[in-house]
């Protein structure tokens, strides 16, 4: 799609449609590292959970990438009359999960506003028949590409343990002590249960966060990012985390609650063992699961299946972060940049550099994640001082 991109040509040539603003903002990051060695290419997201009016003004100014939500690109080819004339690039991440979403209408409705003449691509982990039907209205001839497997035996270990339903949370601690894991993401089949659950682990003294559809936009895209840059070490969430979230360095991932099918559960542990290195995935299971667990059994041949008592609790390992994330409010927008924070933070406080970690700049505020040492340091600093001649406010988040 880049490499095909004629930039002299300021108008609207490829169109990427995502499941969720969440995926679509990592596609749209991914897009422009990928373009960086090309001038001037301008890349928009358009999502649903943030303002329709500044989107319109942006699509005024042009844009050559257009990485969207179905809804919201229906929305502005209604309202903004968005021209897509000069589309030549067609792509559906996640496909299935959007059409289980009910987004097959809109998707074909959309289908319709781009030119016939086109590349259309589908991705998706799994291949259902919804989207071989998808695929034959909106492709010609498509070549079929399939993995030869859905992952590396030896890059992600699955231990299956039978359990009482009473007895799950008090075996979490040990699961995450006898692996020494660093950074950990529980999945819960509802909101109400990761509420739950992020309370008696709180109770139990372990840092989380929580993550699901009851969250306004905001406080969802701030949770992945402070989870993300290692500011806390265990994320419980339902499976709006499952599909597509590309997080560094998940080691364990622990099925809370069993998937409702055996798709679900490919893409919950796909998100451990990420680029190349390995993973585990616990899944806890009850005499009430027997249904999803032989689905899965079919699909994975590779299932460990062991007792409680195999899993040994080491009492003398923490999981802890050494980071904690602050909030600044200014971005974008405002011309923040990553290095005028990074400059601020070392040359204007006297930070170390090796105390500064991981920092996102999104459109009005920007986040940073410090060694909890320096934190108190860093944070009265960032009041105290000009980032780019200008005071903004800072605090932990």
């Amino acid at each position: 799609m880049v490499n095909k991109l004629n930039v002299k040509k300021f108008k609207i040539q490829s169109v990427v449609l995502a499941p969720t603003r969440e995926l679509a903002n990592q596609i749209a990051i991914e897009i422009r590292k990928l373009s960086r060695h090309i001038h001037n290419v301008k890349v928009l997201t358009l999502c649903g959970g943030t303002p329709f009016k500044p989107q319109v003004a942006s699509l005024r100014h042009g844009a050559h990438i257009i990485v969207a939500t179905p809804g919201r690109l229906l929305q502005h080819i209604h309202e903004s009359k968005i021209d897509l004339n000069e589309v030549d690039t067609l792509v559906l991440d996640e496909a299935d999960k959007m059409l289980d979403m009910g987004f097959y209408d809109d998707i074909e409705k959309i289908v319709d506003y781009v030119p016939i003449n086109r590349q259309s691509l589908l991705f998706s982990a799994t291949y259902e028949d919804n989207i071989k039907t998808l695929s034959q209205k909106m492709m010609k001839k498509p070549m079929f590409v399939k993995s030869d497997s859905v992952h590396n035996t030896d890059i992600i270990t699955q231990n299956f343990y039978g359990i009482n339903e009473g007895s799950k949370t008090s075996i979490i601690p040990a699961l995450i002590s006898s692996n020494k894991s660093k950074s950990v993401l529980i999945f819960c089949n509802t909101k109400i249960k990761c509420n739950e659950l992020s309370d008696d682990l709180l109770d139990l003294g372990l840092d989380v966060l929580t993550l699901h559809s009851d969250l306004d936009q905001r406080d969802r895209d701030e949770t992945i990012i402070i989870f993300s840059n290692k500011s806390y070490p265990i994320l419980i969430a339902t499976d709006v985390a499952s599909r597509g979230l590309h997080i560094d360095d998940i080691d364990l991932v622990i099925n809370y609650d069993v998937a409702r099918d055996e798709m679900v559960h490919t893409h919950r542990i796909g998100r451990t063992a990420r680029a190349g290195k390995n993973g585990l995935a616990v899944t806890l299971f009850t005499n009430e699961d027997d249904n999803q667990i032989d689905s899965i059994k079919e699909k994975f041949d590779d299932i460990n299946f062991l007792e409680l008592d195999s899993i040994i609790d080491n009492l003398e390992y923490k999981i802890d972060s050494d980071f904690r994330s602050i909030f600044i409010n200014g971005g974008k927008k405002q011309k923040v940049r990553a290095g005028d924070i990074l400059g601020a933070l070392t040359a204007g406080i006297g930070l170390d550099k090796n105390d500064i970690g991981k920092i996102d700049i999104l459109d009005f505020v920007s986040y940073v994640a410090v060694k909890k040492s320096v934190l108190k340091k860093a944070i009265d600093g960032l009041n105290n001082k000009r980032i780019k001649g200008k005071y903004y406010k800072a605090y932990e988040k």
